[in-house]
């Protein structure tokens, strides 16, 4: 294994296990979400379950977004540094997402007013599809590409991580926050709705950075990833794989 490549791996296998344990999580113990939590009028909630399950939700979601970050902080940091740096770029990153979490739960939350009405769900779609297409969002998308300026040692280190994550996370929820909202508003189909939004976002960091413009986002390379996975499952054949 070349240097590179070990880096590669260094950094894309404990993401790609953090964000696997959190889907576990979330498959097997649903109630520990934030969705269940959000959807289900007949559930008592808390602002620490709240934030409890949209952390377990942003660990399954958006982990595999950090990857390039995270190796951007891997290859410039020194050895001793590299634990730290990341941490810190968490963070920030995770906490600029816990706000804007805490937004959307409320935004969720308030479907309980209009029980069994599609409204709620019909005009956030509304919403999203709009952003998707808008100039915002494609500058929300390229700016989630940049990569800042690093110091090497002291508190000036520390700083530009922390900044790094928090800049990051400001963007990513920018790009994002209309696609994370539909999963806390669909009556049925919870983590249905997580994955398909998962596979969409992550679709949309492999466009390359273009002029802000109304243009749609993402859709293709989704269904190419959908069935790219399919057929590595089920073979060409159709016959199941695993």
């Amino acid at each position: 294994m070349t240097p590179a490549a070990r880096e590669r791996f260094e950094v894309r296998v404990p993401l790609a296990l953090t964000s696997a344990v959190a889907w576990l999580v979330v498959l097997l113990e649903q109630s520990c979400t934030a969705l269940s939590v959000v959807c289900s009028a007949g559930m008592s909630w808390s602002p620490a379950s709240l934030a409890l399950g949209w952390a377990v939700m942003l660990l399954a979601m958006m982990t595999p977004l950090l990857t390039g970050p995270v190796r951007y902080l891997w290859d410039r940091s020194f050895a001793e540094r590299r634990a730290r740096a990341i941490l810190l770029f968490l963070l920030g990153y995770g906490f600029l997402w816990m706000v804007a979490g805490s937004l959307l739960a409320v935004a969720a939350l308030a479907r309980r007013s209009a029980s069994g009405s599609s409204l709620p769900l019909v005009a956030a779609a509304l919403v999203a599809l709009v952003w998707q297409i808008s100039p915002a969002k494609q500058f929300s998308l390229n700016r989630c590409h940049r990569q800042g300026e690093l110091a090497a040692f002291g508190w000036a280190a520390d700083r530009d991580a922390l900044s790094f994550g928090l800049t990051h996370g400001f963007w990513c929820v920018g790009s994002c926050w209309a696609l994370m909202l539909l999963p806390l508003l669909v009556p049925r189909g919870h983590v249905a709705a997580m994955a398909a939004v998962t596979v969409w976002v992550f679709a949309e960091r492999l466009d390359r950075v273009m002029p802000p413009a109304w243009r749609w986002h993402g859709g293709a390379k989704a269904a190419r990833i959908v069935v790219a996975q399919a057929r590595l499952c089920f073979g060409e054949s159709g016959e199941f794989l695993l």
